[in-house]
């Protein structure tokens, strides 16, 4: 070292004359939080004049001054991301600075900042011992701390501090990937998938991210907005990205080199599933992404990728399912002429009668997102044991027989067998399960008088409850081969005499509800 360096060293803590002048930088900015714990006033401007004009990787310090122990655990429990404590070991008592430096690790859990003690007093707190007691990461003495070896020791110190908080940043998305991957499996249409996607990509780069999911279409190549957020909100309403929207180049360019881009501000993630989908993804968060954040977002593109391909699939397992659905009953329906759109009718109204149940606050246990989501299609199932009665006996114009009428019944039993059968080769809960309920319990009456069990109250299933009283209502508001239609206002009468006795009241009076709201149209009698 040169003389003059020395005394340059020597020297850092003269020249206060321009510390008025600095500027504090602004926030979007991310400036390295640095915090002083030191009883004496001129540590605290010398150490901000030695640190005045410092800057890593582009960014300034923001300094922080404490004057005491308690002072220094305050500002660290109320101040996220400091990222270096320059701490004084002789404060309000000889061990203060030692106490904070426990507290630090223990009290705040913070294993991330990084502590640096200071001492101008050696021999109180001997060297050897405090570094193997207490989890700090540097001792110095105060008379050794030159504007050189002070400089260094904060750059060395902020370039541990990145390094831990890229890898807990990394274990914070990584976690947030998983989660987030997770929650996707539960979404069955693709606007929601798509939307759950912009979410989990904010949640990764942990900004308020505005974004644009798009899908290449297979005809015209043009992309299509699936899903948006923030200021791009209004583009999932018009679904086609306009010719002069600006993320549209680097969007385009994604789709045509097939790979992600990541020049700031737009930032297009491309991903391509296993069947052979394009998607792409595009962010703007305030800052150029950091690698590690890049990293994040790819290996979950990946999770998209297979999570899009999934929700594929599982659409195409649920509309199968509701195919046959729909066979089976059309199956039913058609030897059956005379019912007409029966099964339609009680679709609607069985759906409509279990969401007003809910948006009236039902207590029934049964009353689940699953039923409600299945109840509808499940409902046209109600008959289908009709497969297995005679036609001189389905299709008689008149009046049943003491015995008809006992085989006629018999069609309760054998839906719910039929569907039972299909439903244990299925797992969990599917339109087959409650189609097997509705099948068997809907002329099973709320008093215990119906049949084919004398099911009563909520033994009788809450899906079988609901289409007792709409194929009831719907029955006798329509032409059938025995009788003709019954008055609107003579139907209306007849299902409320019977409630509490046939009908459960709650499912009663979610019926009378719905069709004060939206009358049948008389019309339709068919």
């Amino acid at each position: 070292m040169t003389d003059q360096t020395a005394e340059a060293d020597d020297n850092w803590l003269l020249d206060e004359d321009d510390e008025a002048a600095k500027v504090p930088a602004a926030i979007d900015q991310r400036l390295w939080r640095v915090l002083i714990v030191d009883d004496d006033v001129d540590v605290h401007a010398v150490t901000r004049l030695a640190l005045r004009n410092v800057t890593f990787k582009g960014r300034e310090l923001e300094l922080f001054s404490a004057y005491s122990g308690q002072e220094g655990f305050q500002i660290l429990r109320d101040t996220p991301d400091i990222a270096l404590v320059l701490l004084d070991v002789v404060m309000e008592t000889d061990d203060a600075g030692l106490l904070l430096a426990r507290r630090i690790r223990e009290e705040l859990g913070n294993q991330i900042v990084r502590v640096v003690l200071r001492t101008g007093q050696p021999g109180q707190a001997p060297e050897q011992r405090v570094i193997i007691e207490y989890d700090i990461n540097d001792y110095k003495a105060k008379t050794e701390l030159t504007t050189q070896k002070l400089f260094t020791t904060v750059i060395s110190a902020l370039r541990a501090y990145e390094s831990l908080m890229m890898l807990e940043r990394s274990r914070i998305g990584l976690g947030k990937i998983l989660a987030g991957a997770t929650n996707l499996y539960q979404i069955h249409s693709l606007r929601e998938f798509a939307s759950g996607v912009l979410n989990q990509v904010s949640a990764i780069l942990d900004v308020g991210a505005d974004g644009v999911l798009c899908v290449m279409a297979a005809d015209s190549g043009t992309p299509t907005v699936v899903a948006a957020t923030g200021g791009y909100a209004p583009l999932a309403d018009d679904e086609v990205m306009p010719a002069s929207h600006p993320l549209l180049p680097a969007i385009a360019k994604a789709f045509a080199e097939k790979q992600s881009q990541f020049e700031h501000p737009a930032n297009v993630l491309f991903i391509h599933t296993m069947e052979a989908r394009e998607l792409c993804i595009s962010v703007t968060p305030p800052w150029p992404l950091a690698a590690i954040q890049r990293d994040l977002l790819e290996v979950f593109c990946e999770r998209i990728a297979a999570a899009f391909d999934n929700l594929y699939m599982f659409g195409q397992l649920r509309r199968a399912q509701e195919a046959t659905v729909v066979a089976l009953a059309d199956l039913a329906e058609f030897r059956d002429h005379g019912t007409g759109g029966h099964v339609r009718r009680v679709q609607n109204l069985t759906s409509q009668i279990a969401q007003r149940m809910k948006e009236r606050g039902s207590d029934d246990p049964e009353l689940t997102p699953q039923l409600l989501e299945m109840i509808g299609l499940a409902s046209i199932l109600h008959d289908v044991g009709k497969v297995s009665t005679p036609d001189q006996i389905l299709l008689k114009p008149a009046a049943h027989t003491p015995e008809e009428r006992r085989v006629m019944q018999t069609h309760a039993q054998i839906g719910r067998a039929i569907l039972e059968r299909a439903a244990r080769m299925v797992d969990g809960v599917s339109y087959l399960t409650y189609g097997a309920q509705i099948a068997g319990g809907h002329h099973e009456h709320f008093d215990g008088a119906g049949y084919p069990n004398g099911l009563k109250g909520r033994a009788i299933p809450l899906c079988a409850r609901i289409v007792a009283v709409v194929d009831v209502f719907d029955a006798l508001l329509h032409r059938r081969p025995y009788k003709e239609p019954w008055p609107y206002l003579d139907v209306v009468n007849y299902i409320r005499e019977r409630r509490g006795t046939q009908f459960d009241p709650e499912v009663l009076d979610a019926l009378l509800d719905v069709i004060e709201r939206h009358p049948p149209d008389p019309a339709d009698n068919e």
